[in-house]
Order: C-alpha cells, then sequence, then structure tokens
C-alpha cells in the first residue's frame, strides 16, 4: 500500500468523525482515524504527527471510559 494513501484514508475517518452527531461514536471513529494518523507518522517518520495524534488518542480515550 502507498502509504501516502494511508494519510488520505486517516484523514478521510477523521473528517467523517465530525460528521456524527452522537459524540460517544464521534470519539469513537475519531480514535480509530488517530490511530491510523499515528502509524502513518512512524512510517514516515514525523513525530510531530505522532505526537498530536496520541495526545487526540489519549483525549478521546479518557472521554470513552469516563462515560461507560
Amino acid at each position: 500500500m502507498n502509504i501516502e494513501l494511508l494519510g488520505y484514508i486517516g484523514t478521510a475517518v477523521v473528517m467523517a468523525s465530525f460528521m456524527m452527531s452522537n459524540v460517544k461514536w464521534l470519539r469513537i471513529v475519531n480514535s480509530i482515524g488517530c490511530s491510523i494518523w499515528i502509524f502513518y507518522g512512524f512510517q514516515i517518520e514525523s513525530m510531530p504527527v505522532v505526537l498530536t495524534n496520541v495526545g487526540i488518542l489519549s483525549i478521546n480515550l479518557f472521554h470513552i471510559i469516563k462515560n461507560r
């Protein structure tokens, strides 16, 4: 798979998450997109991409677990 395509997939998933009205599902789908971006960031060796998405993923997971 072209690594750039993975970045576009991550972008599409994150963008789709913002279309959701249910906050729980927004966080779940956004977490999937962030996970893709983390993998992508490691592949292109970009720590700003990795760290930003680790931070966002952590916030999402915190709220998902908190609001079970």
